[in-house]
């Protein structure tokens, strides 16, 4: 019993500090990611880790062999602590789905979504229809607002319906002097966007907007608000007139009632 109390009392065996643990794992991460022999496999299962160090991915970036498939390379382009010298040269090799996910990501950093988002942009003339179509529906609202002036009908309908869009985005689309008579029948006519103010002010100041459309939105605008916006309008001549002189008409009728 003695011997049993003076054993308990006795020095007990210690755990290491944190900071020793901490760099011991530091330090077998590094070897692993430096491993020559390293797999794919094994490159994914690093760069699951969410705490992947900046100096382990960088290692991890010189094994070639190991990050040769695409699921691989996306990975490592998405990683939360991959330095910008890694993951912009990166992606700018990227086909166009892998290029729409990191622009989407939620970790990947703002300047390197940014750097994706302008390589699909640089790449919308020369993509597949179909291509461009899932853009349409599913990348970024940049992507979306610019292929708001899309040649095909059926890929600018896709992108005014992508929840990703904006406001801003669409005014952008519908004021640029190439915006298709498509494009405003559309965005005058659309559930959402139709009833945006700004938007249809904007919509007021485009070249194909329909004479009834135009009535139509600008009814609830005062006569000087109206001729305000028609003096930097590209509507014709003729339906700015009409316009002003309904607007006119509709200002004695109050006045006479």
């Amino acid at each position: 019993m003695a011997d049993d109390a003076a054993e308990s009392n006795g020095p007990q065996p210690t755990s290491p500090p944190a900071s020793d643990m901490r760099g011991t794992e530091h330090t077998a991460l590094l070897r692993a990611a430096s491993d020559p022999a390293l797999t794919a496999d094994q490159a994914l299962a690093l760069l699951d880790r969410a705490d992947l160090p900046a100096d382990v991915i960088e290692q991890l970036a010189k094994r070639r062999s190991a990050l040769k498939l695409p699921k691989a390379k996306l990975t490592l382009a998405c990683h939360a602590h991959t330095p910008r010298h890694i993951s912009v040269p990166l992606i700018r090799h990227f086909y166009t789905f892998d290029l729409m996910k990191v622009a989407l990501s939620l970790v990947v950093p703002a300047d390197v979504k940014l750097v994706a988002d302008e390589t699909l942009l640089s790449r919308l003339k020369t993509i597949t229809s179909g291509e461009r179509l899932t853009l349409a529906r599913r990348a970024s609202g940049r992507i979306a607002g610019a292929l708001l002036n899309d040649s095909e009908e059926r890929i600018m309908c896709a992108a005014l319906e992508n929840a990703r869009l904006t406001e801003v985005l669409v005014i952008q689309a519908v004021l640029k002097a190439e915006a298709s008579a498509a494009l405003v029948h559309c965005v005058s006519q659309h559930a959402k966007w139709s009833y945006r103010r700004d938007v249809q002010l904007a919509l007021l100041r485009t070249e194909h907007l329909s004479l009834a459309r135009a009535l139509a939105l600008s009814r609830e605008l005062s006569a000087a608000h109206l001729a305000d916006i028609l003096r930097t309008s590209r509507l014709p001549s003729q339906i700015k007139t009409q316009l002003l002189n309904q607007k006119t008409q509709a200002k004695a009728a109050t006045e006479a009632g």
